[in-house]
């Protein structure tokens, strides 16, 4: 198997999600079944079949974060420098509106879009990898081709 790239903060994010699902999220689930349970009649109880539905998708994060925790590849973003490549903070700014961006560059299982975190594997990504600051990028987005500069490139 691939070993997965991932920050060190990704990675307490993962660490602390799973712990919390085992023993919190999956204790109470059991709890609520058992409930469930001493209801009667199973076949025709929404409590049971909902607690059944909510235990099966617990049990399946469990599986993907125990995967994901032992395939992972913690790097220490603090001890880079110099061009764009995994862990970089970068900001950049829309050549034709003029607007500005930041975002870190993590792995697969850590990024979000919103909170300014992008896939490794995104195109926009892929497209600053190896780039200097002051270095101007052409990124085939969706809309059409968009023209950033790099205006900064941060490791922390």
């Amino acid at each position: 198997m691939e070993k997965i790239p991932m920050t060190q903060a990704g990675f307490s994010r993962l660490e602390i999600e799973l712990k919390q699902l085992k023993s919190v999220e999956r204790p109470a689930v059991i709890r609520a079944i058992a409930e469930a349970r001493e209801h009667g009649d199973l076949s025709e109880n929404a409590e049971y079949h909902s607690a059944r539905e909510k235990q099966s998708f617990i049990e399946g994060r469990v599986k993907e974060l125990e995967a994901i925790i032992s395939l992972a590849d913690v790097i220490d973003v603090a001890s880079l420098s110099g061009s764009v490549k995994f862990g970089a903070t970068v900001t950049i700014v829309d050549e034709d509106t003029d607007e500005e961006k930041t975002y870190q560059i993590v792995g697969e299982p850590e990024a979000n879009l919103e909170k300014g975190l992008l896939n490794i594997k995104s195109p926009l990504a892929r497209a600053l990898i190896g780039k200097e600051e002051g270095d101007s990028i052409e990124f085939k987005a969706p809309g059409g081709t968009r023209d950033f500069e790099i205006l900064k490139i941060v490791y922390q």
